[in-house]
């Protein structure tokens, strides 16, 4: 397990549920909704008239205790250069910015310095993917990466799908060479196909990702549930890590004549930092209307 892994008491996030910044009612619901991590949206999600309203209440958000992350407009636009200057004085609960179009590392190191939270750049472009370990090592303060699908797909001329499979890949080989977390998935569109939304995640999670960005909350539950790790791993992954004092580094063969080295460890390490100790059929159903 690398240094920036979450260590197996601080629990790998499963949901990121974006909600719009200009939005103060549906903020609200999304600090209640269960979500992992909550995105408050200055980009995508609010219109250009409504930016200014949406810094106002972002900030009043944080003023008052909340704890969220940002995700901010890109650095280089004047509504980026905006955004950077509001949250630079911004409350100590903020707990780190999403930053979109990333494509240049020193763009990525300006905004980590002026900040001084973790920033999770988005590649959503050709050169955001080739870039991807340049950018998802920039700075200290980098904290993961990934993809902003739809924006990739419409710079590639592709219909994304298997098409994306390989910047997909990439943006997994980058994370962990970086020493990374796995990445998030990028949202699902189809808000209502939850069978869909399961599937896709469960592929996801065979490609290298684990848990997903989200728009509504009547996915959360469905990605909670879709990342709980087989019990029957999770009890195997305590035993052997119960062994290490008596075996230290040395590779050894287990009770059930199975072969145990560094990488077995590091798996098993990994499935209890996705195991939670929280039941995942308490994940509150949230009906469709609820933000």
């Amino acid at each position: 397990m690398t240094s920036k892994d979450p260590a197996p008491r601080d629990p790998v996030p499963r949901t990121w549920l974006y909600v719009p910044g200009d939005r103060p009612d549906r903020i609200g619901k999304a600090l209640d909704s269960g979500a992992d991590r909550v995105l408050l949206d200055l980009e995508d999600a609010v219109a250009p008239a409504g930016k200014q309203a949406a810094r106002r209440t972002v900030l009043d958000t944080l003023a008052a205790g909340h704890t969220a992350y940002v995700r901010i407009n890109a650095p280089a636009t004047p509504d980026g250069a905006d955004d950077l200057a509001l949250l630079a004085s911004a409350p100590g609960t903020l707990a780190g910015v999403r930053v979109p179009k990333s494509e240049d590392p020193d763009e990525l190191r300006r905004v980590a310095d002026a900040l001084g939270v973790p920033v999770f750049p988005m590649l959503e472009s050709a050169l955001g993917v080739e870039n991807a370990l340049a950018l998802a090592s920039a700075h200290p303060l980098v904290a993961g990466i990934s993809l902003g699908e739809a924006d990739l797909a419409a710079d590639l001329r592709v219909g994304g799908g298997d098409a994306l499979a390989w910047p997909r890949s990439r943006v997994v080989v980058a994370a962990r060479a970086a020493g990374l977390p796995s990445p998030p998935q990028s949202v699902w569109t189809a808000v209502r196909d939850l069978d869909g939304l399961r599937a896709d995640t469960l592929a996801g999670q065979r490609a290298g990702f684990f848990g997903r960005s989200v728009i509504h909350p009547a996915q959360i539950p469905v990605v909670h549930e879709a990342c709980v790790p087989d019990p029957a791993d999770v009890a195997w992954a305590r035993d052997l890590m119960s062994q290490l004092t008596e075996h230290g580094d040395a590779a050894w063969i287990d009770s059930a004549g199975r072969f145990v080295d560094k990488a077995v460890v590091e798996r098993a390490t990994w499935l209890l930092a996705t195991a939670r100790t929280d039941d995942p059929a308490a994940d509150r159903p949230v009906k469709e209307g609820n933000l």
